[in-house]
């Protein structure tokens, strides 16, 4: 039996080609941002269908989001499609996850300010007391164990760190080479006191937004370095920053933020916070771009094809989202 699959995506773009190299002779795909009435797919790819397009096959079984999370307005307009299934993708847990490691090691180290100042050859921080924090033997707790917090937590194993992951399912399996405590995600506050390092790795739910402020900030281990790679409400703004400037934390480094442009003109123009994070000098600040390499896009369409494949002949074993829980 045939399975169609429409993509909602510029027909044009390159990296087409190498979805359709990797799908199954069955499987029937198109692709573009016009919809007929007519249509007759039954997987839709898109990770925010509008309501006409969720009506407009009536064959439509599946929905893949081809990212990781699930958009809030998706959600909401999904909930009244109880029958159709969606999938998402990791095809970015590499990248995303070396963005985490990159933002830790540089606000460990204070590499912008440094940078900064010898830009201008001035040698001063070299004769300066160095304000690096040394991560070996040190711990690490990511919140948010999944396909990203797990590669998280090898590269920090790597360095010498303990890992604590906490995630739902704490009986399913790690990757094969990871050595980490697995808690369930009540257990945060008495795992705080352990924490030089907390990782936030997490989607943001009606759970997750708000999770860390200022009391849990106060309780990590004094100095200690937070990097969220999530979703920015899940740290309360004034607290982070507060807790920045008045030392509670050491450093951060932040990939995800609470204001982002909505136009082409605002995204020269738009502060990420409502507090003046830019003029601290123990924070690593990037605009919301951990998931993107060179390779990305390749990786989105062999990830896209193996799922595709799978739905086919019936053995999709991964990236089922469960809509309760948002992720």
């Amino acid at each position: 039996m045939t399975l169609n699959v429409h993509y909602y995506i510029d027909p044009q773009t390159k990296t087409l080609e190498i979805l359709r190299t990797g799908l199954e002779n069955d499987i029937q795909l198109s692709a573009g941002q016009e919809i007929s009435s007519a249509a007759e797919y039954q997987v839709l790819i898109n990770g925010t269908p509008t309501l006409e397009q969720l009506q407009a096959s009536p064959n439509l079984d599946t929905l893949i989001i081809p990212y990781a999370g699930v958009p809030l307005a998706t959600r909401t307009l999904l909930a009244d499609f109880p029958g159709i299934k969606v999938f998402n993708l990791h095809h970015n847990a590499a990248p995303t996850a070396e963005m985490t490691i990159a933002l830790l090691m540089a606000a460990a180290k204070f590499l912008v300010p440094i940078d900064r100042t010898f830009r201008e050859s001035n040698w001063t921080p070299r004769y300066q007391t160095n304000p690096s924090l040394l991560m070996e033997g040190k711990c690490a707790l990511i919140l948010g164990f999944g396909h990203i917090g797990q590669r998280v937590g090898r590269f920090c194993q790597a360095l010498g760190m303990e890992v604590i992951g906490l995630r739902r399912n704490t009986g399913a399996p790690l990757l094969p080479d990871l050595k980490a405590e697995v808690h369930p995600p009540q257990d945060l506050d008495q795992l705080l006191p352990r924490a030089n390092a907390l990782i936030i790795t997490l989607p943001i739910t009606s759970e997750t937004e708000g999770l860390i402020g200022a009391n849990r900030l106060a309780a990590m281990i004094s100095g200690g370095i937070l990097v969220n790679i999530g979703r920015g409400p899940i740290v309360d703004q004034a607290a982070l920053y507060q807790a920045l400037q008045d030392g509670t934390l050491s450093a951060a480094g932040l990939d995800v933020w609470y204001n982002y442009p909505t136009t082409e003109e605002e995204r020269q123009d738009t502060p990420p916070a409502d507090h003046p994070y830019h003029e601290l000098d123990n924070i690593v600040m990037s605009p919301h771009r951990g998931g993107g390499s060179r390779g990305t896009e390749r990786l989105r369409m062999e990830h896209l094809a193996e799922l595709l494949n799978a739905l086919q002949n019936g053995t999709p074993t991964q990236n089922l989202v469960d809509l309760d829980l948002g992720y």
